[in-house]
């Protein structure tokens, strides 16, 4: 067959080697709370609901931040057809439930197995797929190409580290890349490695630039304002194992000067809350955990916000955000959410995945990069006490930002032939 050369053979071939181990590795996930029960069978390519009739357009983002992302563009293709969003993992499938449009479905993408691939597709029979990001899997868009599916793949995302890898493989990349109908790149940069590796790849910018500010129920908004008072709030946002401890030891330390701080923290998966009480515990800390519907008191020096969908409402109230998977060789996560919401940025020196957004707003001095904890706590502690140094900072955030948006006007308008092509 046309494009099947012996790389992407062999990937197959390992795809049906590797299949009969699947179940397992799938029933550990489970028990790890990393797959919800009820709707197993999706990860195998059964569907969970009926398609709908007439022209389908199938969205796939990975997990919650690239979910976010794509979010705005929901609506406006659901103008040109039904809208199918597959994501892989719990707290995004929470999310979709919670943002997306109505008319719009939400499903979980199939494990990139032959058997599973075919499922979906018999099923689903897409019109359209866009895979956001960096979400290149093999077997699902070999099989959209084999069913003469266009693909394409929107805000795109290619590290120099993943170049270098795809760039060993051009037997592999290039099959899978250049019978793309699009790709639109976060950045110049980006849209340059893709076009080395055979992708039609243009700039349109980062749709992460134009998602809208988080939302938060004001009632919500109240009830929390009214059990922190007026004590100053360090939010450690989407944090990761190996980064509570740091954390923890960084306010303990700022206590010093500030005894009423309250520090929060949000992990990335809430699923952690158990863990991360348990570790606060054992260091003697007072807190309250808002999983169990608690309330910070004036004794409590820690706040454990181990639910989903809520740092809207956190970023509303917090006087200074330090973005977590920072502190660990996470990669970060996205600073634009905190600012859109007037919230001023700290960060630790780990940002790979968002390496052009954290470079700009450094450009500007709209975020704060620290290197080291003693750095960390020394520029902590200057913005909690300098409320006109916190505005300075979230002023220059906000223009940075403000620079870069349009992505999403101009992404639609890339997309725009293959939306009206019937």
């Amino acid at each position: 067959m046309s494009g099947r050369t012996l790389p992407l053979v062999l990937y197959r071939l390992a795809s049906h080697a590797v299949a009969p181990g699947v179940p397992l590795l799938f029933r550990t996930r489970l028990k790890r709370g990393k797959e919800d029960p009820a709707r197993i069978g999706e990860r195998f390519g059964k569907a969970g609901l009926p398609r709908p009739a007439g022209r389908l357009i199938w969205l796939h983002a990975a997990s919650v931040g690239e979910t976010m992302s794509i979010l705005p563009l929901v609506p406006p293709l659901g103008e040109h057809g039904s809208v199918l969003l597959t994501t892989g993992t719990v707290t995004s499938a929470t999310l979709a439930a919670q943002r997306l449009p109505k008319g719009a479905i939400h499903q979980f993408v199939p494990v990139d197995l032959p058997g599973p691939v075919s499922r979906f597709f018999h099923h689903w029979q897409p019109d359209l797929a866009l895979f956001c990001e960096s979400e290149i899997w093999p077997n699902l868009i070999m099989e959209a190409h084999r069913r003469r599916v266009p693909v394409g793949i929107i805000n795109g995302r290619m590290s120099d580290r993943s170049f270098r890898r795809w760039s060993r493989l051009p037997s592999l990349s290039r099959p899978l890349l250049a019978p793309l109908a699009l790709l639109t790149g976060q950045s110049d940069a980006d849209a340059q490695r893709f076009r080395a590796l055979g992708a039609p790849a243009s700039s349109p910018g980062n749709l992460k630039f134009d998602v809208p500010p988080l939302p938060f129920d004001e009632a919500a908004k109240a009830a929390l304002a009214q059990a922190i008072g007026t004590r100053p709030v360090l939010l450690a946002a989407s944090t990761h194992p190996g980064e509570e401890e740091q954390i923890i030891a960084l306010a303990k330390g700022l206590t010093h000067t500030l005894p009423e701080l309250l520090t929060i923290i949000a992990p990335r998966h809430p699923q952690r809350g158990e863990a991360i009480a348990a570790l606060l515990a054992s260091e003697g800390t007072a807190s309250a955990r808002r999983s169990l519907g608690e309330e910070p008191q004036p004794g409590h020096a820690f706040y454990l916000a181990d639910t989903l969908g809520e740092l809207g409402l956190l970023f509303s109230l917090s006087t200074l955000v330090l973005m977590g998977g920072s502190l660990v060789a996470h990669g970060g996560h996205n600073p634009i959410e905190p600012i859109k919401l007037d919230c001023p940025v700290v960060s630790g020196p780990h940002v790979a995945n968002f390496h052009d957004i954290y470079a700009d707003l450094a450009a500007a001095r709209g975020v704060v990069i620290a290197p080291d904890a003693e750095r960390l706590h020394r520029h902590v502690l200057a913005l909690l006490t300098d409320a006109e140094a916190r505005a300075q900072l979230g002023t220059r955030g906000r223009e940075a930002i403000a620079r870069h948006e349009g992505a999403l006007k101009r992404t639609l308008e890339a997309l725009r032939p293959w939306l009206e092509k019937r």
